[in-house]
């Protein structure tokens, strides 16, 4: 943190400016294809991160959970280069993404950026993301997602 040279008194962080690209997932969205339900992004007050809550049924499961989204900064660090999240669901899973947003196209990589497993996705107007997870196995799921509200 810096010291503001007219009063001394420390500047207060601001948000990183390139999580603004993240306005494009603000609001309510249903979803549909390999996992069916909702998911509602909004920004925690102060603008650091962007929240994500999870209502979804996948492989006859019912799945809840909540991912915050921003850039990791530890004690007396700068903050990550890069936007990283952390999910956390009823299952008890804990997964960590890497978050790349760039004109219309979404990448989301499980665990660390370039990983094996990974999200591309594209939204075809402001209300419509289209996109498809792949896994190293082969594997993978294509979804659709409908904003419903802001």
């Amino acid at each position: 943190m810096t010291t503001n040279e007219t009063d001394g008194m420390p500047d207060l962080p601001v948000p990183d400016p390139d999580l603004r690209v993240m306005n494009r997932m603000v609001g309510t969205w249903t979803v549909s294809g390999g996992a069916e339900g909702t998911i509602t992004f909004e920004w925690m007050e102060g603008g650091f991160f962007l929240m994500q809550r999870v209502d979804l049924q996948q492989n006859g499961l019912s799945i809840k959970g909540i991912e915050i989204i921003g850039h990791l900064r530890s004690f007396g660090e700068q903050p990550t280069e890069e936007i990283r999240s952390r999910y956390y669901d009823t299952m008890g899973n804990t997964f960590d993404y890497v978050y790349e947003l760039t004109g219309d196209d979404i990448t989301i990589w499980a665990g660390e950026k370039d990983s094996g497993t990974y999200y591309l996705g594209t939204f075809t107007d402001d209300d419509t993301m289209i996109g498809e997870w792949f896994y190293p196995d082969g594997g993978g799921y294509r979804v659709t997602g409908m904003r419903l509200a802001l």
